[in-house]
């Protein structure tokens, strides 16, 4: 599955010591794998995990993976592979508004094109989160009878407008603090249909003053009469996705759940899903947890005090429920003074012990220093998110580019989506080296498009085989050969690989030049052909330059020379006569020709949206030229995605679409060396 060799060996980073951090401390040696997932009752059935760590991929199917999905897919199945554990391919699949099958078709291509796979021998860890809507339903369910969800009858301006700002409080729904009865039997008239979009939401009951907003109450589930891709009309009210992530990462078991920075404000949302949910999620750990307690509290009075005043530093971990108010008043006595703790042990054990499922996140964290990963729960991890001078990678912002026919759909070479990139030429390897040498970190950070084009360089140099083009091409006419008279030179397939041969390309009196290869008016660093200048044809011979034949505009159409015979290439007197300038060639009369694309960048500013500013302003009219060229007779052999170096020009591609028998189509990946930063 995931275990093909990675470009180099992995540098370390901040995600990988946690993993070994985790490995070293045991802490996930317990957990359990019954085949597939599902909550602790069933995953109790199977044997230890034979995973060492699983992690996943979990993109929404909802538009193509650009390349900064790519640095995610590298690591997380990354990590799975070096690690010797499993990552999940899942779909987060909750929104079925804007969700196709051609999204999932190519995520899933772009995913084995990249070099991962989720397959372990007859055993696939391909999931979508649909598979659970069942479970997220009861789940959900759970939640509003415990009263942590409630169902709000609010507009969605209402809503927003008592969710406060980032400076004031929000302010409480008049529906919170309605009977769990009600919200239940709301709820299940939600699911049967009996209300309309918008009509109602069901909210997760936390704190409407909390200084995050994401937990300010946030909406668990919606109405949506929409056709799911995969569930059809089953569903008309779909969940939200940070509830929906976070419990299917517990059914799957993943041990690092890891994502972008954007999301860490989320992760308390995210741990507030799973611990609310443990008594049903993992309910054999649960117990436990439970005998765990009970044991402590009877290990004597100093162990029980001690345990107590622990669970009294996450009292951060209480909500507003009933029994957790009560526990904040006992908490806050102790906070005055603590001489008080051992008369009211026996308090705090009742009130713990008899309304334990409601301080399931408090106990979550308090059993961690007697049993490591108390509840074998899923923890999330953020690293920054590739930012890509000239590239916009906002899903929205690459639709518009779309729909508007400003590209040529989501393959066009010039977007930064997988598809694309792998038309214009870039090679699997070359994105996960990319990924390799930026690294993973927390902080944020522009990245030069210039170190993916290195990538692609380094990947191709030791095996892309050589050709010549010529793009711009002239006529030369060598005036001492004779019309008729043809030499067959060699060149090798690649300079550094003898073992790949040669190719032969014929010199005759007429042959094709690239037009800059000539001027009248000579620069003093120009060593190319000038009036009286000499260079040398590539695998063939040193020519002087003796003039040049113009049509009545003065433009040049053809360039004169003559050659030197004791000059050619691999023999005596091959340096015989020392040259400057080298320049390449084909025969006006024996080459093919082909549709080559120059591509640049899309956009001509380092930072097309910066600052807030309309992002198609940025657009680049110059990136995407076609030419007609001349092509050695040997690429008419050449199969889509047939990679090769233009001698002098850079690195080209055989165009996947559109490259055919008889209609050579090559796209310019990247040029021999960076010139942009210059």
């Amino acid at each position: 599955m995931n275990r093909r060799e990675s470009p180099r060996a992995a540098a370390a980073n901040f995600i990988r010591n946690i993993v070994d951090q985790d490995l070293a401390s045991g802490r996930l040696a317990r957990r359990l794998w019954n085949g597939r997932p599902g909550d602790g009752t069933f995953q109790s059935q199977g044997a230890p995990d034979a995973a060492r760590i699983r992690t996943r991929f979990p993109p929404e199917p909802n538009g193509y993976l650009h390349v900064g999905h790519a640095k995610s897919i590298c690591l997380n199945f990354g990590l799975a592979r070096d690690y010797h554990g499993r990552c999940h391919m899942r779909f987060d699949d909750t929104n079925p508004v804007n969700e196709e099958q051609e999204y999932v078709d190519s995520i899933l291509d772009s995913v084995r094109w990249i070099g991962f796979d989720w397959i372990e021998g007859a055993h696939s860890n391909l999931y979508y989160a649909s598979d659970y809507f069942d479970q997220l339903y009861e789940y959900a369910e759970y939640l509003i009878g415990a009263g942590h969800a409630y169902v709000d009858e609010q507009t969605a301006e209402q809503v927003r407008d008592t969710r406060g700002t980032l400076t004031e409080a929000g302010r409480d729904s008049p529906f919170r603090d309605r009977p769990s009865g009600q919200s239940l039997a709301c709820f299940r008239q939600m699911r049967e249909g009996k209300h309309a979009e918008g009509k109602m939401v069901l909210r997760a009951r936390i704190d409407m003053a909390s200084p995050n907003i994401n937990l300010r109450d946030p909406t668990l589930y919606r109405i949506r009469f929409a056709h799911h891709h995969r569930t059809g009309d089953r569903w008309c009210i779909y969940p939200m996705y940070d509830y929906t992530h976070a419990i299917s990462d517990a059914l799957e078991c993943i041990t690092h759940s890891i994502c972008t920075l954007e999301f860490e404000d989320h992760r308390p949302l995210y741990d507030w899903c799973i611990e609310r949910l443990v008594p049903v999620l993992r309910e054999p750990q649960w117990h436990a947890g439970l005998e765990l307690v009970q044991s402590l509290r009877e290990q004597g009075l100093e162990v029980a005090r001690e345990f107590a005043l622990h669970c009294h530093n996450f009292r951060h971990k209480l909500c507003g429920s009933a029994a957790e108010v009560s526990m904040r008043t006992l908490f806050d006595r102790w906070e005055r003074d603590r001489a008080i703790v051992v008369r009211e042990l026996d308090t705090f054990y009742k009130l713990l012990l008899g309304k334990s499922e409601q301080f399931a996140p408090l106990l979550a964290h308090a059993l961690e220093e007697h049993r490591p990963d108390p509840f074998d729960l899923p923890h999330q991890y953020e690293f920054s998110r590739l930012n890509l001078n000239y590239v916009v990678m906002s899903k929205r912002k690459l639709i518009q580019l779309v729909d508007e026919q400003r590209v040529d759909g989501w393959d066009d070479p010039r977007m930064p989506t997988i598809v694309g990139l792998r038309r214009r030429g870039y090679t699997p390897r070359s994105l996960q080296l990319f990924s390799d040498r930026i690294g993973v970190s927390k902080a944020d950070s522009w990245i030069d498009y210039s170190l993916l084009e290195q990538a692609l360089r380094d990947d191709l140099d030791p095996i892309a085989p050589r050709a010549v083009a010529v793009l711009e091409p002239v006529r030369l006419i060598i005036t001492n050969l004779a019309s008729g008279q043809r030499e067959a030179c060699l060149a090798p397939v690649h300079p550094h690989r003898p073992e790949l041969g040669t190719r032969t390309i014929e010199l005759a009196r007429e042959l094709w030049i690239e037009r800059d290869d000539f001027t009248e008016r000579p620069s003093p660093d120009y060593y190319r052909l000038y009036p009286g200048n000499q260079v040398r044809l590539r695998y063939a011979y040193v020519i002087r330059c003796t003039g040049a034949e113009k049509d009545a505009s003065g433009r040049v159409t053809a360039v004169l020379a003559e050659y030197l015979p004791d000059t050619r290439s691999g023999t005596e007197g091959a340096n015989r006569i020392k040259v400057k300038g080298a320049i390449h060639w084909l025969p006006a009369d024996g080459c093919l020709t082909a549709e080559v694309r120059l591509y640049e960048q899309l956009f001509s500013d380092v930072q097309p949206d910066a600052g807030g500013r309309d992002f198609r302003e940025s657009l680049n009219p110059a990136s995407r030229r076609a030419v007609t060229a001349y092509i050695e007779p040997g690429l008419a052999t050449a199969q889509p995605e047939d990679r090769f170096q233009f001698e002098r020009h850079g690195y080209f591609v055989a165009d996947r679409q559109d490259h055919a028998p008889g209609r050579g189509v090559f796209n310019r990946i990247t040029t021999l060396r960076d010139s942009r930063s210059k």
